[in-house]
């Protein structure tokens, strides 16, 4: 596993002999967990535990709310009534689930920032990121799913506009919006679709969850300094890395720890303070909130949809080129799904040959740039799509694609990096100071 030098499991007792030559479960969960990982991991490496907790949370949380929802239009809402008031511990568990959701971006966006800025995107690691990337699109589905089953106003509004995006696809567009509602329009026929792919798609995540943990784990573990560990032999090997138990998962259970001190207050003081108000109100297709917002964790890819607007200049261009095919609306779909494309595409679009951004001087600025441009194209999804709000979005749209698409591929050309550790033991020792005889 990983090609690192190490210790595997040999079975001593004549029981885990016979069963190791049948079944090697213990020998694989013996390697999974004894992996030699890189000894200079930080505390952003923290929230691969937070984002497995956050999984099984929606699972378990997910089917235990399903017993008691109805998915139809006409008894969706006062079903999660019933839950939230006659349930035992049922707002608590509806509390957890909403709530977990957002914990669960969260953290796969500090996730993926991080791999972006210490490259965990590059080789041999494309296929992790891949799977990583799928991950999130599957979370990105089962999050607007769930979202329309509580059948509030933003939940259906929300429903009729991203599903009329589908809409704007020139030739099949009509018939795929079609496909997905079940019909004409958000009806009953769309609330047991997305009821029943809102309840398959967690446990599709959680196998691959698995593969992409196996990539990593054959790969090796990146690191801060993006320096890979020496696999001369095992003693070399042993001075970059430490066992995955007991270092790394007493570090990641105490970091869960704290975070869960945070979670747990805000489910228990401030449980809707990351929901809509509007979502407390049956739906009803014939009144239209004065404002239609996802939930947070779209945003960003939100403001960019909106921002390419028919006075645009990209847009006018490309509908008359393509004779009105490609109108505002289509081109915002291929916005919206091109702004995760690119991201998907980092491995073959970062150039250096420098992993982590610790060592690029340059790099460091323009991914503050990114980082800062993200938030903004948040705080601008929420707002009203008139200007400034627009003008904002459309700028912060822009950076968006021009980082990856130009602004990466150029420094690897232009940027001269920093000096880096020869090894792993280096970069530790030059934090921690070397073990002394007497350590």
């Amino acid at each position: 596993m990983s090609g690192i030098p190490h210790d595997t499991y040999e079975p001593k007792s004549s029981g885990a002999k016979w069963l190791h030559s049948r079944l090697p479960v213990i020998g694989l969960l013996y390697d999974t967990l004894m992996i030699p990982t890189p000894k200079n991991l930080n505390w952003w490496w923290i929230w691969g535990i937070v984002l497995t907790f956050c999984l099984a949370l929606q699972i378990v949380t997910g089917i235990i709310l399903v017993m008691h929802y109805t998915p139809h239009v006409d008894l969706a809402f006062a079903s999660i009534e019933h839950i939230m008031r006659d349930v035992r511990g049922g707002h608590f568990l509806r509390y957890l689930h909403s709530n977990g959701a957002s914990l669960f971006f969260f953290a796969v966006y500090i996730h993926m920032f991080r791999g972006l800025f210490y490259g965990s995107y590059k080789a041999p690691r494309e296929i992790t990121w891949i799977i990583g990337m799928i991950i999130y699109l599957l979370m990105m589905a089962t999050g607007f799913m769930g979202y329309v089953l509580p059948w509030g106003q933003m939940s259906f509004w929300g429903a009729t506009v991203i599903t009329g995006l589908f809409g704007a696809i020139p030739f099949i567009g009509e018939s795929l919006q079609t496909f997905l509602l079940g019909g004409p329009a958000v009806d009953n026929a769309t609330l047991n679709r997305f009821f029943s792919l809102h309840y398959l798609l967690p446990f599709v995540i959680a196998g691959l969850v698995v593969v992409h943990i196996w990539a990593f784990h054959s790969t090796g573990n990146n690191n801060p300094t993006g320096v890979d560990v020496r696999k001369g032999s095992k003693e070399e090997a042993e001075k970059d890395t430490l066992p995955f138990w007991p270092y790394f998962v007493m570090k990641d259970l105490f970091a869960l720890a704290v975070i869960l001190v945070v979670f747990f207050a805000i489910v228990g003081f401030m449980p809707n303070f990351l929901g809509h108000p509007d979502n407390y109100i049956e739906a009803n297709a014939l009144a239209t909130p004065a404002h239609i917002v996802p939930e947070w964790y779209y945003l960003p890819f939100y403001a960019i949809l909106r921002a390419f607007t028919s006075d645009v200049w990209v847009v006018m261009a490309l509908n008359w080129i393509t004779g009105g095919i490609i109108d505002a609306k289509f081109f915002g779909v291929l916005a919206m799904f091109g702004a995760i494309a690119v991201m998907a595409l980092t491995p073959w679009l970062d150039t250096s040959t420098v992993r982590s951004g610790r060592f690029r001087p340059m790099f460091k600025w323009w991914y503050a740039l990114l980082v800062i441009d993200f938030i903004v194209l948040m705080w601008a999804g929420a707002m009203p799509a008139e200007p400034p709000y627009s003008t904002i979005s459309l700028i912060g749209a822009t950076y968006w694609f021009a980082y990856f698409l130009v602004i990466l591929p150029l420094l690897g050309v232009i940027e001269k990096p920093l000096a880096q550790p020869a090894t792993i033991e280096d970069d530790f020792n030059a934090h921690y100071g070397p073990k002394t005889p007497a350590e």
